[in-house]
């Protein structure tokens, strides 16, 4: 069989399907996150669009904003049900649906709630897929802007791993470029009085994790113990499995751990009034927004740990409307709050990173010597589920990595139905 895939029939054919999609879509780029990287934007300018022959009727949808975390706009969806998929198959929670049929068909929540009061996580995965912007992450920037421009307030950024080897994508730069040095310079240039390295967070956190996960040990607590680093995973098994939720670490996520140290440790020794800091975090995770929120998520005289999230997306607009050449920045270095981060904090941005890190320091102490052999390699790679045996001080730690919820279900599952067997 001979398939023919670029003849003018074909061509004519995409035009028109082109056509019939944006005849019912909002077609107010210039207003849209996506304007300049917008999948249906790109295909309109590669097949010259310059008019639309159908023109159908469109009625305004009204906007979810409701959640902490994302914005659902239906006014620019175009039903590719990529959103669907992720968060049914790839992620196993099923909080978006196509609902109604025909003209009619609507991606939407059960009853059209809000995503702020179903069973969505705030992972951001849906997002990520969207080709246009019909989803996006809530625009944290203003206040950040405003409280920049304010004389009186001490405003501390810090940044997640991930962000140093996400934002030079913004800029034009090959994936995976290391720029934390120019984002840094970048930041002191937006005005910001302090810029800290969230790894120094993510020190604090496997140490709290580990000793917590070692007088587990000890004291026959309640195990296996998982991680709380992520507030999506979180959120997941308060939803999911709340009879299993004393099987989580009662530690704070990196961020939140470091946000509660600058506004008491660092503010002391700086004589700097908690009330005056302003902590932002620039995270690659839009649920952080969420975790941010939370009641749970109070320190110092009742103020929130971290005042404002906003994601590596927003950062780039941020330095864009500052008229900064990225490219052409000078390095700078992080402030340094209280020492330099170790490789424990590095390896957070990686799969499996937080286990490793965590086992590297439970061993230790458990053994009371330092290791001879550094690397876990047990818990490394890119398998959805990976379970390993580890033997430190002369007991067998069994330990499990997982990547995305569906696979954290299945592990999940199994320890539910442990639990209820005892």
């Amino acid at each position: 069989m001979i398939v023919h895939t670029n003849t003018p029939k074909v061509i004519e054919a995409r035009k028109t399907v082109l056509d019939l999609i944006l005849s019912n879509h909002d077609r107010e780029c210039l207003t849209c996150t996506r304007n300049g990287n917008c999948e249906l934007q790109r295909l309109a300018q590669e097949f010259g669009v310059t008019d639309i022959k159908y023109r159908g009727d469109r009625n305004r949808h009204e906007i979810d904003d409701k959640s902490p975390s994302i914005v659902r706009d239906f006014n620019k969806c175009i039903l590719c049900r990529r959103c669907i998929s992720t968060c049914k198959n790839i992620q196993g929670i099923g909080a978006i649906d196509c609902t109604e049929r025909g003209f009619s068909s609507c991606i939407s929540t059960f009853e059209n709630n809000s995503l702020n009061d179903v069973n969505c996580t705030f992972c951001g995965q849906c997002i990520q897929n969207c080709p246009v912007g019909a989803l996006k992450e809530k625009d944290n920037t203003d206040i950040v802007w405003e409280k920049l421009k304010e004389k009186d307030t001490f405003v501390v950024v810090q940044t997640a791993p991930a962000v140093r080897v996400g934002l030079g994508e913004e800029f034009g730069l090959p994936i995976g470029t290391n720029v934390a040095k120019k984002m840094v310079t970048a930041l002191k240039r937006l005005g910001f009085d302090k810029v800290f390295d969230t790894n120094t967070g993510a020190d604090f956190t496997i140490m709290e994790e580990a000793t917590e996960f070692i007088e587990r040990v000890k004291t026959n607590g309640v195990l296996p113990m998982t991680t709380s680093c992520c507030p999506a995973w979180i959120r997941f098994v308060e939803m999911n499995y709340p009879e299993l939720i004393d099987h989580v670490s009662s530690c704070k996520s990196p961020h939140e751990m470091f946000g509660a140290v600058i506004k008491s440790y660092y503010a002391k020794k700086n004589n700097i009034d908690p009330s005056k800091i302003f902590v932002v975090s620039v995270m690659p995770c839009i649920a952080k927004k969420f975790e941010r929120t939370r009641e749970d998520m109070q320190g110092v005289e009742n103020l929130d740990d971290v005042d404002s999230v906003i994601t590596t997306r927003e950062l780039a607009r941020m330095i864009k409307q500052a008229h900064i050449e990225f490219v052409e920045l000078a390095d700078s270095d992080f402030d340094d709050p209280m020492g330099e981060a170790t490789g424990a904090a590095a390896i957070f941005g990686v799969t499996g990173g937080v286990m490793e890190a965590a086992l590297r320091t439970a061993a230790e102490v458990l053994e009371g010597k330092p290791l001879e052999k550094l690397e876990f390699e047990e818990v490394r790679g890119s398998e959805g589920i990976k379970k390993a045996t580890i033997n430190i001080a002369g007991k067998d730690i069994r330990v499990a990595v997982v990547s995305g919820l569906k696979n954290a279900r299945k592990v999940m599952d199994e320890m539910k139905e442990r639990k209820s067997r005892l």
